[in-house]
């Protein structure tokens, strides 16, 4: 089965889409005030609830079962956050075959229901998080308030207890230093824009999220319509500025050596293949450069450090995995 991100985007600036549905069972404290004994019992009660859920062909992992290396490998394919990384009894995931479906279980929330989908697809990304939302709300008791809607642990996530995002690849907008405008733009509209991995991180490849901020006092279907009106306006920017930029000379020069690297490289770090990957997509973008994007996608995901351990050699050092990660890269890009 092929994983979300090996599957072709119907968008040239929308890499993925996601949502989030945060839950948690009106029996239990949050897990912030739960022991080992009750956040097992909790894991428990949702592994249950999906057993028997014919099409979803969930995996039960438990955290603790997981090397660190691991557990950092979930967290660069964004399956899981990263603070769900660290070391921690009690804890448990459900992941789909094809990783497109994340549900943690006891991170800040009892429940953190997750769907990954490649392009811009808000609403077939929402129908199945929702499909088991529902699912699980027809057999367990969640914590909700007539008024204010679902309990969460944290306050951000009251009400909907949704969080829509969309990864975009803003390249020609970071490198003509317009990010800035444009978080203070859309932080107006009830929207925030964050680096690859969330608050606190940068973007890694140009690669932005798009994300709702608020979650109290609108629904979800007003939450979604916001969100793609935003994306759909700020892909058109970048459209725009690129058609421009990528006519200078120096940044076609720019966009075949990192073609040209991709191609000959013996040695790649992380940051640097994301680095040249920026480039490439945004010679794919307007013609200059013929590659499938499909496959960038997929290095993407698979390329970054931990996960490229797990997959050869958990105990790799940088410079092994360097080379694993040029020669993949060259093997998938290039057939050498």
């Amino acid at each position: 089965m092929n994983k979300w991100y090996e599957n072709k985007s119907n968008n040239d600036v929308v890499l993925s889409t996601r949502i989030r549905f945060a839950r948690n069972l009106e029996d239990y404290p949050f897990p912030c005030r739960l022991d080992t004994q009750g956040k097992e019992q909790v894991c428990k009660a949702v592994k249950d609830a999906l057993a028997d859920v014919s099409g979803l062909q969930l995996q039960y992992i438990e955290m603790s079962s997981l090397t660190q290396k691991q557990a950092v490998a979930l967290a660069e394919r964004h399956l899981i956050s990263p603070e769900f990384a660290t070391p921690q009894a009690g804890r448990a995931l459900l992941l789909s075959p094809d990783e497109s479906v994340s549900i943690m279980l006891c991170e800040e929330d009892h429940i953190r229901i997750q769907v990954i989908k490649s392009g811009l697809d808000l609403q077939g990304t929402f129908d199945l998080a929702n499909k088991i939302d529902d699912l699980l709300d027809s057999k367990l008791k969640f914590a909700f308030d007539e008024r204010i809607g679902y309990l969460t642990q944290c306050p951000t996530n009251l009400g909907t207890g949704m969080r829509a995002s969309v990864m975009m690849h803003l390249p020609s907008l970071s490198k003509c230093n317009q990010i800035s405008r444009l978080v203070s733009t859309v932080s107006k509209l009830g929207l925030t824009i964050r680096g690859t991995y969330g608050e606190g991180t940068g973007a890694k490849g140009d690669i932005y999220q798009l994300s709702n901020q608020i979650s109290l006092g609108i629904s979800e279907n007003n939450a979604l319509d916001n969100l793609k009106a935003i994306t759909m306006q700020i892909a058109t920017q970048e459209r725009t500025v690129g058609e421009e930029f990528v006519k200078n000379v120096n940044v076609l020069d720019r966009i075949n050596r990192a073609y040209g690297i991709l191609s000959t490289a013996r040695l790649l770090s992380t940051d640097e293949m994301l680095d040249l990957f920026s480039w490439v997509r945004l010679g794919v973008m307007y013609k200059i450069i013929d590659t499938d994007i499909t496959i960038l996608n997929e290095l993407t995901e698979t390329m970054q450090a931990a996960t490229l351990a797990c997959a050869n050699r958990e105990d790799m050092n940088g410079d092994e995995r360097d080379e694993a990660r040029a020669k993949a890269v060259r093997n998938k890009l290039f057939k050498q």
